[in-house]
């Protein structure tokens, strides 16, 4: 079951959406899931085409021979495509663009370039938006875009002022004003959120926009209200993976790490579970059951692990041993991938579960792809309850039915005024000059 427990909302007429930067579908799912039917789906990722493909068919309006059409493609090129020309969109006729776009020009591990990146995609983005105009729009990326505020603060407030010229219900923010002032305002639109508050056994914090097309506010409609955790316990690592990890174990459960009979003395594969979920139990209940964000990494390097050196510390203190991926369950190598000294390595299928996946998607290519895929997705959870809040403003009339279950935050937790009288000082030189433009450039270039 999803982490929501909610039945697929059916509207009629169907709310529609374009995905740019579908990636291997997290997004998608998490909308899909929210009540949005796909029109296009696009993304330049040879693997993570090939995941959509293995997955869509039966998505409304998506039959297999179109999953199967879904070709890699530039964001870039999306507009005046076969793609985009076959669907027949008016101005204004799409309810939802959607996208993550790339985050290495808002990470640290991508020097924090922003637009001086060339892979920055929030221009292109933009001028898809100003092409469709849809009812409004979802963006996704890490939240190095908005923490700390100083960085890309003049960048964020480019944005905004492109979709508020464009016809979008977004704050206008003062320059002037100290970046965290400016933040405090922007929150009305462009928010953290944090996987582990929607039903995801992980930190992951992910930055989010969402702009809301004016016109539709107009007369007293609802404005977007932000979702802010899912009701309910805490996801623990130990809960999601204990059907899987004991499927796994249990296929050794009287074999030793050759996968031969146990002799007397022999570690089993039953040891191996029990001693995993009292470890992964133990943490859960010393509040630490929540697993570290997963890396994606980049074809640039080499195999897949689960992290940095402090992500691995925690995986250990769960009972996995987070130096590499384990082979799927078909082809596992017990010693390698189930009786290591610090515990059993994650699948493929178990970083997806990690991430918020349905365990029936189907990931694509060989194992290091599949997990590259897994660890740069959006969790499908958070993608819902953000999806949720949107349709609660484009379909008022199920507010309740589609908010249920979720806290809501419409307030923000700080003013201007506790910010705007002190005086603050950039975390860096460097950090204040990546996020600093000439306020008359232009974001579109």
């Amino acid at each position: 079951m999803r982490a929501s427990g909610r039945k697929r909302p059916q509207f009629t007429p169907p709310l529609t959406s374009i995905e740019i930067c579908a990636g291997a579908g997290g997004q998608a799912v998490g909308l899909h899931n929210a009540g949005f039917d796909h029109l296009a789906l696009v993304e330049w990722d040879q693997h993570a085409v090939q995941t959509l493909r293995a997955n869509v068919d039966g998505w409304p309006g998506w039959t297999e021979e179109r999953a199967q059409s879904i070709e890699p493609m530039d964001v870039k090129e999306f507009l005046g495509s076969r793609v985009h020309k076959s669907l027949g969109l008016g101005e204004g006729d799409l309810d939802l663009l959607a996208g993550g776009v790339p985050c290495p020009p808002f990470s640290l591990a991508g020097k924090r370039l922003g637009r001086d990146d060339e892979r920055d995609l929030f221009p292109d983005a933009l001028r898809i938006v100003k092409e469709l105009m849809p009812k409004a729009v979802m963006i996704e990326n890490v939240r190095g875009i908005l923490e700390p505020p100083e960085v890309f603060i003049d960048y964020r407030n480019d944005i905004l002022n492109e979709l508020r010229d464009a016809g979008y219900s977004v704050p206008e923010v003062d320059p002037d004003l100290l970046p965290a002032s400016q933040d405090v305002l922007m929150r009305k639109v462009w928010r953290r959120l944090d996987a582990s508050d929607f039903g995801v056994p992980q930190l992951r914090p992910r930055a989010i926009l969402v702009a809301i097309r004016s016109d539709l506010l107009e007369d007293g409609g609802p404005e977007f209200v932000w979702p802010k955790r899912l009701l309910g316990g805490e996801a623990t690592v130990a809960e999601q993976l204990e059907k899987t990890m004991r499927e796994r174990c249990g296929d050794f459960w009287d074999k030793n790490k050759w996968g031969e009979p146990a002799k007397p003395g022999d570690r089993t594969g039953k040891d191996v579970y029990e001693d995993w979920l009292e470890a992964a139990e133990k943490a859960a209940a010393a509040g630490k059951g929540v697993a570290p964000t997963l890396v994606g990494g980049s074809r640039k390097h080499g195999g897949a692990d689960l992290g940095p050196t402090r992500a691995k510390r925690a995986w250990a203190a769960m009972g996995v041993d987070a130096m590499g991926v384990a082979n799927d369950r078909e082809e596992c190598d017990p010693e390698r991938d189930l009786f290591r000294e610090a515990g059993p390595m994650l699948t493929v299928e178990q970083a997806a579960i990690i991430q918020g996946f349905p365990r029936d998607w189907k990931f694509q290519g060989k194992k290091t792809a599949r997990y590259r895929q897994v660890g740069n997705a959006f969790p499908p959870p958070v993608a819902e309850a953000v999806g949720r809040a949107i349709a609660a403003v484009l379909r008022p009339d199920w507010r309740d039915e589609l908010l249920r279950g979720y806290e809501m935050d419409s307030s923000v937790s700080a003013t201007v005024e506790s910010h705007s009288g002190q005086m603050e000082l950039p975390v860096s030189g460097i950090f204040r000059e990546a996020g600093r433009r000439e306020r008359t450039v232009s974001v579109i270039l």
